[in-house]
C-alpha cells in the first residue's frame, strides 16, 4: 500500500509543472481560507470549481436542547493549524455516540457537529506542518480518521496508547475543541463557534489532527470504507487490547448493532472457535450469522443465561463483550464468562447509568471487567483498512443503509428506533 497513488503522483507533478510554467495564473487564485494567507491556493485542491475555492461549507449542527432536530447551516472554510489537515469529507457514518450527545444522554458543548467516522480528501495542510506529514498525506490523498484523534506527544500518546490520549479527553470530549482549545467551526452569517464532536465529521469539510488520519488505498470505496474509523476501530481495539482474544477461544458479543456486529467479524478474523451473537431483534440476529456468528440467541424469547454454559460444557465463554450500554446486561456480561474469563464493556450509556456486579464472584472467580473505547489511531488503524483491503472485514456486508446529508435527522431518528440493522452511512460529497 503506497503513499503514493498514480493519479496522485501524475496531479503533483502536473501542479508543480503549472507552477513554474503559469505562475501569473495563481495569483487570480483565492485561498481555501482567506483568513490564513499562508494556506495552499485553488490550484493545490482538486476538484475545486473553476474561479475559485468555497469560501463557506455546509454542515449539519446539533444545537443543544435535547432531541433538538439537526439543522443544516452554512459555515466559514474550516482553517487547520499545525499538524493539522482539512479534509473534504467524502462519507460520515450514522453511531449511537452520536446519538447519546443528540438525546442530551451525554454532556457534550453545544451547539455542535456531530459526526465521528469518516472518509475524505486532502485539500490543505495547516502551516508548520511537520515535512513527514506533507510526504504522508498529499493533496490529494484518499484518507479514513479514527474518532479517537491522538495528540502523538501527552504521556499516554508517547507510549502508544492512543485510545487514552489526555489532548484529547481534556480538550475534544471535554470542551468540542481542538488541542489549542479552540474550535475550527465557525457560522458564515454570525461568525458563532460551533463546537465539534471528534472532527465534526457531518460536514462537506472536517479538519482533523493527522495521527487521527491513515491512507485509503484506491481499492476501497469511500462510503463504505467510512466505518473503519469507529465501529471496526471500536470492535478491533475490544478485540485486541482489552479481550487479547486468542485463537480457539469463545466470545458473546452482546448487542450486534453496528459496533456489536463488527465485533463479530473482528473475532472471527481473530480465529474465535465459537462466536454467540445475542440480541432481541430476529433480523439482526440473522445477519450475525452472515457476520461470522456460530450461534445466536435472542434475549427477547429466551434467557441466553441458560444456554451459554451448556453450549459451552458447563462453562461461560472466555470473553464477552456488552455493546449497548445498558446496566442490566452489563451485569450479565459478567455473568456469562468462565471463571477466570474477560468482560469487555464497549457500550456508552447515559451518564447517569450505573453497572453493578457480583463482588463475591469477581473476586473469588478472577472475573475481569475491562472497559474499551477503541483502538489506537497510529498503530491499528492501518492495520483494519488492511483487513478491510483483502477481504477479511466485509464492509458491504457491514453497511446497510446510505443516505445524503439532509437525511441524517431522519438516520438518527431510525437508530433510535433500532430500525437500522448494521450501519448506516451519509454521503456527503
Amino acid at each position: 500500500m503506497g503513499l503514493f497513488s498514480a493519479l496522485s503522483r501524475a496531479l503533483l507533478s502536473s501542479r508543480t509543472h503549472s507552477r513554474l510554467s503559469n505562475h501569473s495564473k495563481l495569483i487570480l487564485s483565492s485561498s481555501l481560507c482567506a483568513a490564513k494567507p499562508h494556506h495552499r491556493n485553488l490550484s493545490d485542491a482538486p476538484n475545486y470549481p473553476v474561479g475559485g475555492a468555497p469560501s463557506f461549507m455546509r454542515g449539519t449542527v446539533f444545537w443543544g436542547p435535547p432531541n433538538s432536530p439537526l439543522t443544516i447551516e452554512d459555515f466559514h472554510m474550516p482553517c487547520p493549524k499545525a499538524g493539522e489537515l482539512l479534509i473534504k469529507t467524502k462519507a460520515c457514518g450514522v453511531c449511537h455516540s452520536d446519538l447519546h450527545v443528540i438525546k442530551g444522554e451525554i454532556p457534550f458543548a453545544s451547539p455542535c457537529v456531530v459526526g465521528h467516522e469518516i472518509t475524505g480528501e486532502v485539500v490543505d495542510h495547516g502551516a508548520h506542518t511537520d515535512p513527514g506529514i506533507l510526504k504522508r498525506y498529499p493533496i490529494g490523498a484518499h484518507v479514513v480518521g479514527a474518532f479517537i484523534m491522538p495528540c502523538g506527544s501527552c504521556s499516554f500518546c508517547v507510549k502508544g496508547q492512543d485510545d487514552l490520549c489526555e489532548a484529547f479527553f481534556a480538550y475534544n470530549r471535554a470542551k468540542g475543541v481542538l488541542y489549542d482549545g479552540e474550535t475550527r467551526l465557525f457560522l458564515r452569517g454570525s461568525g458563532k463557534p460551533v463546537y465539534m464532536y471528534s472532527m465534526g465529521g457531518l460536514a462537506e469539510y472536517c479538519v482533523v489532527p493527522a495521527h487521527a488520519l491513515s491512507v485509503l488505498p484506491n481499492s476501497l470505496p469511500y462510503v463504505e470504507s467510512a466505518i473503519l474509523g469507529c465501529a471496526v476501530f471500536t470492535a478491533y481495539g475490544a478485540m485486541r487490547h482489552a479481550a487479547e482474544l486468542r485463537a480457539g477461544e469463545a466470545i458473546a458479543v452482546i448487542g450486534v448493532g453496528g459496533v456489536g456486529s463488527s465485533c463479530l467479524q473482528i473475532a472471527r478474523a481473530f480465529g474465535a472457535a465459537e462466536i454467540i451473537a445475542i440480541d432481541i431483534q430476529d433480523e439482526k440476529l440473522h445477519k450475525a450469522k452472515l457476520l461470522g456468528a456460530t450461534h445466536t440467541i435472542n434475549a427477547a424469547k429466551e434467557d441466553y443465561m441458560e444456554h451459554i454454559k451448556p453450549c459451552r460444557g458447563g462453562m461461560g465463554v472466555d470473553v464477552a463483550v456488552e455493546a449497548l450500554g445498558n446496566p442490566r446486561t452489563f451485569m450479565q456480561c459478567t455473568q456469562c464468562v468462565r471463571d477466570g474469563g474477560k468482560a469487555v464493556m464497549i457500550g456508552l450509556a447515559p451518564s447517569i447509568a450505573i453497572g453493578e456486579v457480583d463482588i463475591n464472584r469477581l473476586v473469588r472467580r478472577q472475573v475481569k471487567i475491562i472497559g474499551s473505547y477503541g483502538a489506537r489511531a497510529r498503530q491499528d488503524l492501518p492495520k483494519i483498512i488492511k483487513l478491510a483491503e483483502t477481504g477479511i472485514f466485509d464492509l458491504s456486508a457491514a453497511v446497510s443503509r446510505k443516505c445524503k446529508l439532509e437525511e441524517a435527522g431522519e438516520a438518527y431518528d431510525d437508530l433510535n428506533k433500532g430500525s437500522i440493522i448494521g450501519r448506516a452511512v451519509v454521503e456527503i460529497m
